[in-house]
This record gives structure tokens, C-alpha cells and sequence, in this order.
């Protein structure tokens, strides 16, 4: 049974601190920082705070939205975000040492279109357009004949 409750207000915490996709994303690039000398590049920021970027930037982080970017042969860290899979290939082909810091959470959402996908079913992604996250979702599906809807939150 499902009790309604009336005249309940719901505060939330501000700040509420970062998921642990976020949390594991940090502790790559950490770690990154603790083992490599640099350079070190990250495919987008790891997360959305300004002080923590900052940080890592001073340390030698070197964040990039395109991989032409990162010279033949460097380290490169995707963030909790994920990317599109011409991105993966890319890094690759440059011979990237590549960390995949992508969150388990959005991995397994990438399984699941990759899963329905082949199946010919379609799929509807509900997002923000553009976005790292959509964006390396759409190209999980895209490889098949079955039909990848978004719907974009503005």
C-alpha cells in the first residue's frame, strides 16, 4: 500500500556531494596523476566543480573536448561520462595509453541499448542533447538497423 502524504516539504542537501561514478572518475585521474609524469589528458571534465578542475589542472591535467588534441602515443582519460565509440576507436588509432574512467552506471546503460539494439528493438533515450553521456549512448545503437529515439530535456 502506498501512503500519501500530504503538506510534506523535501529539503535537499546542497551541496550533496558526487555520486560514486564521479567519485571513481577522480580517484583514475588521481591515481593517473600519481604514477605518470605528464602530460595527462581527459576526454571532458570529470565533474561539474569548478574548485576540483581547477586542482587538477594546476597538477597537469589537461582537459580536451577533441581528441586531435592529444598527441600519438599519450595517456588519455575518459571521464565517468563515457564517450562514442569513434571516439574509442580514435584513441586507438592515435595509440592512446587510455583509462576508461567511464561510470559503471552509464556502461551498463551503453549494454543495455547495445543489447536492444541488436535485437531490432527500438530504443528511446530521454537527455540532455549533446551531452557526453548521450552522445556516447546514440553511437552504442547506431550501429544497427533498429530505431534510437531521443528525446532532449531542455
Amino acid at each position: 500500500m502506498i501512503k500519501k502524504l500530504k503538506n510534506v516539504n523535501i529539503i535537499l542537501a546542497n551541496p550533496r556531494g558526487f555520486c560514486a561514478g564521479v567519485e571513481r572518475a577522480v580517484d583514475i585521474v588521481n591515481r593517473a596523476l600519481n604514477l605518470f609524469d605528464g602530460p595527462i589528458y581527459v576526454k571532458h571534465e570529470v565533474v561539474h566543480n569548478k574548485y576540483i578542475i581547477q586542482d587538477m589542472k594546476k597538477r597537469g591535467i589537461n582537459f580536451i573536448e577533441d581528441i586531435d588534441d592529444v598527441p600519438k602515443g599519450s595517456i588519455l582519460i575518459f571521464s565517468a561520462h563515457g564517450v562514442s565509440i569513434d571516439i574509442k576507436n580514435k584513441a586507438n588509432e592515435k595509440k592512446l595509453k587510455i583509462f576508461d574512467a567511464t561510470c559503471p552506471l552509464v556502461t551498463k546503460v551503453h549494454m543495455e541499448v547495445h543489447k536492444y539494439a541488436s535485437d531490432n528493438r527500438d530504443v528511446i533515450l530521454i537527455g540532455h542533447k549533446g551531452h557526453p553521456e548521450i552522445e556516447g549512448t546514440i553511437t552504442v545503437g547506431s550501429e544497427f538497423n533498429s530505431e534510437l529515439a531521443q528525446i532532449s530535456l531542455e
